[in-house]
């Protein structure tokens, strides 16, 4: 059979189409959806609403309280309640009044007072403070501020507060030494000598961990070089200075006005100078165990100590309730509104 030659076929042979595949495939996701989906950015929306389910899985199991101190605080004298109210605000001013002068750098007066706001809510969930703290250095990082002189300015911020505290409590009883009728209280020397033991091991064994561990040394000699150099320039500036300090020692103060004024509303018998040093004391014997916002052992020893000033057991027990609801409850779901706006927006 002889074969044609190509000139003479008829034509180009029809192209076939080629089998269409079973699924078409998904378009490439844009940059703007890669974003949207991306782990950082759900991670922060999941940072968002985790404070608000704290909050609820809280209230739900500290509910008596909750609904003993509404109880108590509705048949309460309002104007009373107001003056707590107030002097509640006054602690988040005066908050952020004294994290200004941990630091030399100058901080957005506004966006520092949010975040003081927003500090308050995480204070509530996570005991020794380590929510404030944590909000606090995200704020501070997000302004510029290194993570060694933000974290040694929480240092400083820290062995502040009690050293203030602890010079307004024996101002107080310089002051009013007919108040304290305690003398069961007063530390006993086997007391002073387990306490001065603890402080010595606990230096003593962050010494020789600084000292064998060689990664912790250059970032622990980095961080008190920081945290030294960062207190000499703030004691050069006598704003700072009367930031740090004052604030420190106006906090007790604030809090014992609330309470203060919350005792009156209910109709405490006690004045304003003892219910103050009741908080002192209940505070320093107590302060540091840890716990959320203090609350619970602090609680107890403060009901104790109004007791022993003469208030009757329920009264005080009102009182510490109702100052928890002001200082606490009502605040806690605006702190944490504040605090995932400030996660969305990256401010922390």
């Amino acid at each position: 059979m002889s074969s044609l030659p190509l000139s003479d076929l008829p034509g180009p042979l029809p192209a076939t189409a080629a089998p269409a595949p079973a699924h078409s495939p998904l378009p490439p996701l844009s940059p703007a959806h890669r974003t949207r989906f991306s782990p950082a950015r759900l991670t922060r929306h999941a940072l968002t609403l985790l404070p608000l389910l704290l909050i609820g899985a809280w209230a739900a199991a500290d509910w008596h309280t909750v609904h003993d101190g509404a109880t108590r605080l509705a048949s309460a004298d309002p104007w009373w309640l107001l003056s707590g109210l107030f002097f509640t605000c006054m602690g988040w001013v005066v908050a952020a009044v004294v994290r200004q002068g941990a630091i030399p750098e100058r901080l957005p007066p506004g966006r520092l007072l949010a975040s003081q706001f927003a500090a308050g809510a995480a204070n509530q969930v996570l005991p020794a403070s380590i929510g404030a703290h944590a909000v606090t250095l995200r704020f501070l990082q997000s302004q510029g501020i290194p993570l060694a002189r933000g974290t040694a300015s929480l240092a400083l911020y820290s062995l502040v507060k009690p050293i203030a505290k602890t010079a307004v409590l024996l101002g107080f009883l310089v002051a009013f030494p007919e108040l304290l009728h305690l003398g069961e209280l007063v530390p006993n020397r086997r007391t002073l000598l387990l306490v001065a033991l603890g402080v010595t091991a606990v230096l003593a064994t962050a010494g020789i961990l600084a000292a064998t561990v060689r990664p912790l040394r250059r970032p622990l000699v980095c961080f008190v070089r920081t945290a030294l150099t960062d207190a000499r320039i703030l004691h050069t500036r006598p704003s700072r200075v009367l930031a740090l300090w004052g604030g420190a020692a106006a906090t007790p103060l604030l809090q014992a006005s609330v309470i203060a004024s919350v005792g009156f509303a209910l109709g405490l018998p006690l004045s304003w100078t003892q219910v103050t040093l009741a908080l002192l004391l209940a505070s320093t014997a107590v302060g540091a165990v840890p716990a959320p916002g203090g609350i619970g052992p602090v609680d107890a020893a403060l009901v104790f100590m109004m007791v022993t000033f003469g208030a009757p057991m329920g009264l005080a027990a009102a009182t510490v309730i109702g100052y928890r609801v002001l200082t606490v409850w009502v605040p806690l779901l605006p702190g944490a509104l504040v605090l995932s706006i400030m996660v969305q927006r990256k401010m922390l």
